[in-house]
């Protein structure tokens, strides 16, 4: 909260109190402002929180322990597919979400442990290309794997897959309050996937500042180094794997219960670098770099499409670029420009220190 605090323009720096209050309200007050431009700006929203914590979790990988994983989308996958298994008629299986949701955590995790024992000795490009083989792998299993035995339904996807069902309350159905009130049930997954971020969060800033955080420091900037003052580079390697797919197992689960579908069209290699692009854009090593490049990255096809199209048809009297192409067009411009000018990223990370008492002190000259 106080990265994301600091990051606020003009407030962050002269109020930092008034500046959490302002980003609390803002978070619970964005679905009833996207509520005024129509209800799809309201589920554009629950996706970008899910892709909030996929780039936290991704963070944790690049940013803090410093691997390049291209293969992300992955574990997302995992997380996904497992919930549809396990939630749906397609085995005629319907376990409850809160014994589905940490089996599809801990089958990312171990899917994470299954990339990191090969690739533990592999830096830069070459963990790069493994990790995206991983990924394309993953994809292309979840595509065949409905002949001879139907496990996936291959091409098809599953459907008919259950809601989210918290303490009773059915999130995919309108919460009824009075007989001429009702809360819509978008609002209620973007209150249960705002809550799963700020637990995200917390959790990871506590691991920042922890022994953990501080190894994985140290072996991003040296890994020699790091062994040599009796760092396990071998096991923190194995836990950044872990933890990052947990993140995404858990976002995946909420995707497929959000989404009630789930196909291998949903987990391509664009989207892994889709989320890449958001740690980086945002600030890599940064907590509030990754939540709010995001939540840049994820409202700009929606934007673009909403803008673009007609703006084009009323200069050119008909659509030049299709806005998902203008979409890239614009965010390799953005990544070019951000190397150029930001090259730490949106909001780079204050320090490379774990400790919050050594922010000041590291950037004294």
């Amino acid at each position: 909260m106080n990265e994301l605090a600091a990051a606020v323009p003009w407030l962050g720096k002269r109020n930092p109190t008034a500046a959490r209050w302002l980003i609390l309200i803002l978070a619970i007050a964005a679905p009833l402002i996207a509520w005024q431009f129509g209800r799809s700006w309201v589920r554009i929203l629950d996706f970008a929180l899910l892709y909030m914590m996929l780039a936290l979790g991704l963070n944790l990988v690049v940013g803090f322990a410093g691997l390049l994983d291209l293969g992300y989308i992955a574990f997302y996958a995992v997380g996904a597919y497992t919930f549809a298994f396990l939630a749906s008629p397609h085995f005629e299986v319907h376990l409850p979400f809160w014994l589905v949701l940490p089996l599809g955590a801990a089958f990312a995790a171990l899917a994470g442990i299954m990339l990191g024992f090969p690739v533990l000795r592999l830096r830069g490009d070459y963990l790069a290309i493994v990790t995206l083989g991983f990924g394309e792998i993953v994809r292309i299993f979840m595509l065949n794997l409905n002949y001879p035995v139907n496990i996936t339904n291959g091409p098809q996807g599953i459907g008919m897959i259950d809601p989210i069902v918290l303490f009773g309350w059915d999130l995919s159905q309108n919460l009824q309050i009075t007989e001429d009130f009702a809360i819509n049930s978008l609002f209620l997954y973007y209150y249960a996937f705002l809550a799963c971020v700020a637990g995200s969060i917390l959790f990871i800033r506590r691991l920042q500042i922890s022994r953990v955080g501080r190894a994985w420091a140290a072996m991003r900037e040296d890994e020699l180094a790091a062994k040599a003052i009796g760092i396990n580079t071998r096991n923190l390697k194995l836990l950044a794997f872990a933890l990052g797919a947990t993140f995404g197992g858990v976002a995946g689960c909420l995707f497929g219960a959000f989404q009630g579908f789930v196909s291998p069209e949903s987990f391509s290699l664009m989207e892994s670098i889709a989320v890449l692009t958001m740690v980086v854009f945002g600030g890599m090593g940064n907590i509030a770099g990754a939540v709010i490049g995001a939540f840049v990255l994820a409202l700009l096809p929606e934007i673009l499409r909403h803008i673009a199209v007609p703006l084009q048809q009323a200069l050119f009297g008909h659509v030049l670029l299709d806005p998902e192409v203008l979409r890239m067009l614009l965010l390799s411009l953005a990544m070019i420009l951000m190397m150029l000018l930001r090259p730490t990223g949106l909001i780079p990370a204050r320090a490379r220190y774990a400790h919050p008492e050594n922010l000041h002190r590291s950037s004294q000259p």
